[in-house]
C-alpha cells in the first residue's frame, strides 16, 4: 500500500512536469523571427537569471553537497539536456510543424522504459510490452498523419526538421536516464536544489554563446520586438524550466525507470493540445484515434507498476 501511494505520488509529479513541458513545443512558433538555437539561448538567459536569485540563500548548502563528478555531470546534463536538446526540438518545430516535433519526441518514454529494464523495482519488459506498443502505436499513428498532411507544403524543411526532431528524442532520453540515476546517487542534494544548479549552469553556458548568435541579430529586430521574445522565452523558463524540472526531479526520485518514462506521455498530449488551439482546429479522427493509444498506454503501464509484487 505504502509502494502504491509513492507510485501515485511520483506520477501527480510527473504529470504536472508533462504539462508544464508542453509550453517548449509553442514558444518557437511565437518568435518565428529566431532560430532554435537563438531562442534556446534566449530561454535559458531567462532561466539562469531566476535559478541564480532563488539560489543565492542556499548557495552554501547546495555546493558543499555536491563532489567533482557531480559537477562534471552537471555541465554535461546541462548541455545536452537543455541547451542541445531545446535548440533540436525548437528548429524542429520551426521546420516541421508542433505535431510532428512533438510526436517524435514522444517516443522518449519507449527508449527510457528500455533503459531502465534492469533497474531496480522495474517491471519485466513482457509485461510492459503491450503499453510500449499502445504508446508507440500513437505517436507513430499521429506522426504519419502529421507528415502526410503537412510535407506538402513544407518539403524543403521537412527533412531537416525531422532529423532535428530524432536528435532531440536522443538528446532527451539520454538525460531522462542520466539525470535519474544521478539524483539516486545524490540523497544530500534536493531535487529542488539540483534543478536550481542545473538552471545556473545553462545560464552560463548559454551567456557564453549570447555573443556569437544572438549578437548579429540585436540590430535586426526592434526593442519592442526584442521585448515580446524576451516575454515568451522567460514565460517559457519560468513554467518549463524551473516549475517543470523541480516538479520532475521529484518525479525521478519517486518512480521506477521505467514508469517515469511513461509519463512523459503527458508532455505530449499537452504539446498536441496547445498546437491545436494556437491553429484553431480541433483533431480529426485519426488524430483522436492516436491519443487514444497514448492515454492508453499511459494508464495501463501505471497499473502493471500498481500490480507489481511488494517485497517484504
Amino acid at each position: 500500500m505504502l509502494a502504491d501511494r509513492v507510485v501515485l505520488k511520483g506520477m501527480f509529479y510527473g504529470v504536472g512536469a508533462g504539462l508544464c513541458w508542453g509550453v517548449i513545443f509553442l514558444g518557437p512558433k511565437l518568435a518565428p523571427e529566431l532560430s532554435g538555437a537563438q531562442f534556446a539561448i534566449l530561454r535559458f538567459l531567462c532561466y539562469g537569471l531566476i535559478c541564480a536569485v532563488l539560489l543565492t540563500p542556499r548557495w552554501r548548502i547546495a555546493y558543499a553537497a555536491l563532489r567533482r563528478e557531480d559537477w562534471i555531470s552537471l555541465f554535461w546534463l546541462s548541455l545536452i539536456g537543455n541547451l542541445l536538446y531545446y535548440t533540436l526540438v525548437g528548429s524542429g518545430v520551426q521546420l516541421a510543424g508542433v505535431a510532428t516535433t512533438s510526436l517524435i519526441v514522444g517516443l522518449i518514454p519507449v527508449l527510457v522504459a528500455l533503459a531502465g529494464r534492469n533497474d531496480d523495482q522495474a517491471v519485466p519488459l513482457r509485461r510492459l510490452a503491450p503499453s510500449l506498443c499502445c504508446a508507440g502505436a500513437g505517436a507513430a499513428l499521429i506522426s504519419l498523419h502529421t507528415l502526410q498532411t503537412g510535407a506538402a507544403g513544407q518539403s524543403a524543411h521537412i527533412g531537416p526538421g525531422l532529423l532535428c526532431a530524432f536528435g532531440a528524442l536522443l538528446t532527451w532520453s539520454w538525460f531522462a536516464v542520466s539525470n535519474a540515476r544521478r539524483l539516486n546517487r545524490m540523497p544530500g542534494v534536493s531535487a529542488y536544489d539540483w534543478a536550481l544548479l542545473a538552471g545556473v549552469m545553462t545560464g552560463a553556458q548559454s551567456l557564453l554563446l549570447a555573443i556569437p548568435l544572438l549578437g548579429p541579430e540585436i540590430t535586426h529586430h526592434d526593442p519592442q520586438k526584442w521585448l515580446s521574445h524576451l516575454m515568451v522565452a522567460g514565460g517559457v523558463a519560468l513554467l518549463a524550466s524551473l516549475l517543470g524540472g523541480a516538479l520532475w526531479n521529484q518525479a525521478s526520485r519517486l518512480l521506477p525507470l521505467a514508469l517515469s518514462g511513461q509519463v512523459l506521455v503527458i508532455e505530449t498530449l499537452a504539446a498536441l493540445l496547445l498546437g491545436f488551439v494556437w491553429e484553431g482546429h480541433w483533431p480529426d479522427a485519426m488524430q483522436w484515434s492516436a491519443i487514444v493509444l497514448l492515454v492508453t498506454g499511459v494508464v495501463w503501464c501505471l497499473r502493471c507498476h500498481q500490480a507489481r509484487p511488494q517485497s517484504g
